[in-house]
């Protein structure tokens, strides 16, 4: 695959990618090639080595980190996300049938001493304001990252898994990621629920909103209560979702006043394993299944770019 080592980007694959990323303002110098770059951080996800430790073939290792942490700031792995997305959409390889679930990643010691104040604006931002992700022929606006405030700020937390992040996703019928957030490990599911379904967002090929809405949505008992069954039924969204044992009880102690027990598809349920079968996709890369990051928005980046290239190998 690719120039002859393993994991690296195929020329088809680079062609896929090269339109969407952002170009030098000419004001730092000329950037490195971003293909051998990209193969660097691509190597480092998958291995889960320590970026000093990159081979040489990848150039300087800083600059490999560097890019790689400009490009988590500032949403450039979003966009190339998105944009493989709407390629997939446009020939209508997206089975918009999703599940909803999330998914426990243990914290590596070296993910722990990020500082308490928030990242440092990236250069040129003016007040930290948000900007949208950069396109080929714009100069990135850089922007002050999300995070500090210590560890729950960065998403690390402690849960029955001891020091954890818990990444929360949704998955088209195929196994790949549509929408990714990265909290602490001890956040509840449910509480992430309309976050995950609002931060999906596949452009159209050509002028028009991008798509945001699911056919159907899929998910465990973890999401089976009234905000997450209301904000499905305000959206218009079928949906299938199991109900608690002691919902029901409560409900058939009220008898009429209980209303009516909610719908359930057991065939629809079935195809819930996507989004498990998404994880392991993800859970495949090194730097996914164990955090090294320390700060919460490159971990975000670097799972952004494992799911990039699981879209692109599907």
């Amino acid at each position: 695959m690719g120039r002859g080592e393993r994991g690296d980007l195929s020329d088809a694959e680079w062609e896929r990618l090269r339109p969407f990323l952002p170009v030098s303002n000419g004001r730092c110098g000329r950037w490195r090639d971003h293909r051998q770059v990209i193969d660097g951080i691509l190597h480092r996800v998958r291995t889960g080595v320590h970026w000093r430790d990159l081979p040489e073939r990848f150039g300087p290792w800083k600059t490999v980190y560097e890019r790689h942490r400009l490009w988590s700031a500032d949403g450039t792995w979003e966009l190339l996300l998105h944009q493989v997305q709407a390629a997939a959409d446009a020939a209508g390889e997206i089975d918009w049938d999703i599940s909803v679930d999330s998914t426990i990643v243990r914290a590596h010691q070296h993910a722990a001493g990020a500082r308490t104040d928030p990242p440092p604006a990236l250069a040129g931002s003016k007040g930290g304001e948000t900007v949208e992700p950069p396109g080929r022929n714009s100069v990135a606006e850089p922007r002050r990252p999300a995070g500090g405030g210590g560890a729950g700020g960065e998403g690390l937390g402690r849960s029955r898994g001891g020091f954890t992040s818990k990444i929360h996703l949704s998955a088209d019928g195929f196994c790949r990621p549509l929408s990714l957030i990265v909290t602490p490990g001890q956040r509840a599911d449910c509480t992430q629920f309309a976050p995950v379904l609002e931060k999906i967002r596949v452009p159209r090929p050509r002028a028009g909103r991008p798509r945001k809405k699911p056919d159907s949505v899929a998910a465990d008992k973890a999401y089976s209560n009234g905000p997450c069954r209301q904000y499905l039924r305000r959206r218009g969204i079928r949906h299938t979702i199991p109900e608690k044992t002691d919902s029901r009880a409560a409900r058939l102690r009220k008898g009429s006043r209980g209303g009516r027990p909610p719908g359930f598809d057991e065939e629809r349920y079935k195809k819930r394993n996507t989004v498990e079968r998404a994880v392991n996709r993800l859970k495949n890369f090194r730097a996914v299944a164990t955090r090294y990051d320390k700060r919460g928005y490159v971990f975000l980046g670097t799972v952004s770019a494992a799911a990039v290239i699981v879209w692109l190998r599907s």
